[in-house]
C-alpha cells in the first residue's frame, strides 16, 4: 500500500483535485488529520477532523502517534496520526494525506517511500485570484497566504512530481496516472 502526500500553496486546488481523484477511483482514502481547533457546526468527529485538547495533542507528540504535525499562525495544531494511515492501509486501500509544505517534508522525512505530488497553480495571479474570489479569509488574512504561497511555489522542485492545476479535468487525469504507476510499483516516467 501507498502513502500519496498532496501539497502546494493554498488556493492551488488540492482539495477539489483530491474529491475528483477520490471519485475515480476506489483503491484510495483520504487520512482524516487531527486538530485543536474548536469543531464547527455541522463538523463530524472522525470524518472532518479528529478533534483534540491541546493537552491530548502535546501528549500524543510525545508518544510519537504522530506521522507530521504543524502549528499553524492561529495557534491551532494540525496533524496525521499513524493510527488512521494504518487503519487505511489495514483495509487495502492506499492513504491521501492534503498537507501543507512542511507537513509533507515531515512526512517524506519520515516515510521516504511516500510520493509526494506538489499542486501549482498556472500562474502566480490565478492563485491569487482564487484566494480573493473565495472570501473566506480577510484581506490581511489572503496577504499572508499570498506570502506563504510565493515561498511555497519556489519548493515545488523539492517533491516528486508537480501537477499544474491549470484544468481540473487534465489535471486529475494527470494525477491518476501518477496513482497508477506508483501503485504498480511502475514510479516515474523517464523523460526520453
Amino acid at each position: 500500500m501507498k502513502l500519496f502526500v498532496v501539497t502546494g500553496p493554498s488556493g492551488a486546488g488540492k482539495g477539489t483535485l483530491i474529491r475528483a481523484l477520490i471519485e475515480r477511483r476506489n483503491d484510495l482514502e483520504v487520512a482524516t488529520s487531527a486538530t485543536t481547533r474548536p469543531q464547527r457546526p455541522g463538523e463530524e468527529e472522525g470524518r472532518d477532523y479528529y478533534f483534540l485538547t491541546e493537552e491530548e495533542f502535546l501528549r500524543r507528540i510525545e508518544a510519537g502517534d504522530f506521522l507530521e504535525h504543524v502549528v499553524y499562525v492561529s495557534g491551532q495544531r494540525y496533524g496525521t496520526l499513524r493510527s488512521e494511515v494504518a487503519r487505511i492501509h489495514a483495509s487495502g486501500k492506499n492513504v491521501v494525506l492534503e498537507l501543507e509544505t512542511r507537513g509533507a517534508r515531515a512526512v517524506r522525512d519520515a516515510e521516504p517511500s511516500a510520493v509526494t505530488i506538489f499542486i501549482a497553480p498556472p500562474s502566480f495571479a490565478e492563485l491569487e485570484r482564487r484566494l480573493r474570489e473565495r472570501a473566506t479569509e480577510s484581506s490581511g488574512e489572503i496577504e499572508e497566504r499570498l506570502e506563504l504561497a510565493r515561498e511555497q511555489m519556489q519548493e515545488a522542485a523539492d517533491f516528486d512530481y508537480v501537477v499544474m492545476n491549470d484544468d481540473v479535468e487534465r489535471a486529475v487525469a494527470e494525477l491518476d496516472g501518477i496513482v497508477t504507476r506508483e501503485a504498480a510499483g511502475v514510479g516515474r516516467l523517464s523523460a526520453t
